[in-house]
């Protein structure tokens, strides 16, 4: 029996990893540069909620991030981190199974061809198939039609797919995701009146985007609540040397430059007009299918809320239009775009889309245009 496709999902903070046919990622590791592995070191990044954001067991580079907003930009980095992920964590050979690989919607072609290179001729993979994170999202709620609502660490994405094939026209990005929100739950924490030991816990960016997940969500009507606090509430949370800290409307100030990036002093429309353009950019034969089926993915799109106010949002751009929108918000939707590869991987129907290695070396690496989905 063939062994299960190895599923890789590389994301701005987080690289994910484990085998086709399972339901959630075996292991997950920081994405950043990892010292190489040595004898004896012990791997203790199995997949827990609570310890997903454990690296134990590697010395880590600080400030070395070989993936930037969903495209990587240092290759010897990432395929350092790649082998530790092999060899250290998942103890598989890459040269006995094929592998799955999540891309950014919005990595250019070049990017793609490189990974197929570097798995193929530095990995000896096999077989592979590179997919969009758009459409595996999708697929993690038995879809292969819909528009993906993707928030992330590192970048956002609204991407429209049907029957498997993701529409260029209609893939929107934006530069407001999970690390640009904890830097400005920070901003605005340094602001408010604090005491001095509270300010420097709130230095420690692991101390914020605990903060962050733990007292902040969404505003279904933010200029509601930003003038009424009758119709918020505040949270305490107690940093690491004891002190506590009261968050007032920080709580809800935080995500909603996802739906104002201008708070952030960007000049891009939110995700919920974005979704609307890529759902008008949609072929008119494939429009009512897609809007049918919204999908929400990425631990962006965790904060309570989200799911309600992107709903909120969408009805209202589409009023009068006769269309009902209803948005899929699965709880496990952060790690939606593995899962999904994770479905994919084990499909017999999916079988005949990989790049096996025969036909990378007869081909090169741009033949994967034609394989790939």
């Amino acid at each position: 029996m063939p062994k299960p496709a190895v599923v890789i999902d590389n994301g701005s903070s987080f690289t994910r990893a484990g085998f086709a046919g399972q339901k959630k990622p075996k292991f997950a590791l920081r994405t950043t540069f990892l010292d190489p592995c040595r004898t004896g070191t012990t791997w203790e990044t199995q997949w827990h909620p609570t310890t997903a954001e454990s690296t134990a067991g590697f010395a880590l580079a600080p400030g070395t991030y070989p993936l930037k907003h969903g495209i990587i930009e240092d290759w010897d980095a990432m395929e350092n981190l790649w082998s530790h992920l092999f060899s250290c964590g998942l103890k598989a050979l890459p040269e006995e199974q094929p592998v799955l690989m999540a891309n950014s919607p919005s990595c250019p072609s070049t990017n793609r061809e490189k990974a197929v290179e570097v798995l193929f001729e530095s990995f000896g993979v096999p077989a592979l198939h590179v997919a969009n994170t758009g459409f595996l999202s999708l697929c993690a709620y038995g879809r292969v039609t819909g528009l993906a609502v993707e928030a992330g660490a590192g970048v956002s994405h609204v991407t429209s797919t049907y029957l498997g094939q993701t529409w260029k026209e209609a893939t929107y990005r934006l530069e407001v995701a999970g690390g640009s929100l904890s830097s400005y739950l920070q901003s605005l924490l340094m602001e408010s009146p604090n005491e001095p030991s509270v300010l420097k816990a709130l230095k420690e960016r692991k101390t914020v985007i605990q903060l962050k997940k733990q007292c902040c969500y969404v505003s279904i009507d933010f200029e509601r609540d930003l003038h009424d606090q009758d119709y918020h509430h505040p949270a305490r949370f107690q940093v690491p040397d004891g002190h506590w800290i009261t968050l007032g409307n920080e709580r809800f100030c935080c995500p909603e430059p996802l739906f104002q990036p201008k708070l952030l002093h960007q000049n891009s429309p939110g995700l919920h007009h974005l979704a609307m353009q890529s759902l008008q950019n949609v072929p008119d034969h494939a429009r009512k299918d897609t809007m049918g089926n919204i999908v929400l993915s990425g631990g962006s799109s965790m904060f309570p809320g989200f799911p309600e106010r992107m709903c909120l949002e969408l009805n209202t751009l589409f009023h009068g239009t006769g269309c009902e929108i209803k948005v899929l918000a699965s709880p496990e939707r952060a790690t939606a775009a593995w899962a999904g590869g994770s479905m994919a991987a084990s499909l017999t129907s999916f079988q005949h889309v990989w790049l096996t290695k025969s036909e990378y070396q007869e081909h090169g690496g741009e033949y994967m245009h034609k394989v790939f989905w």
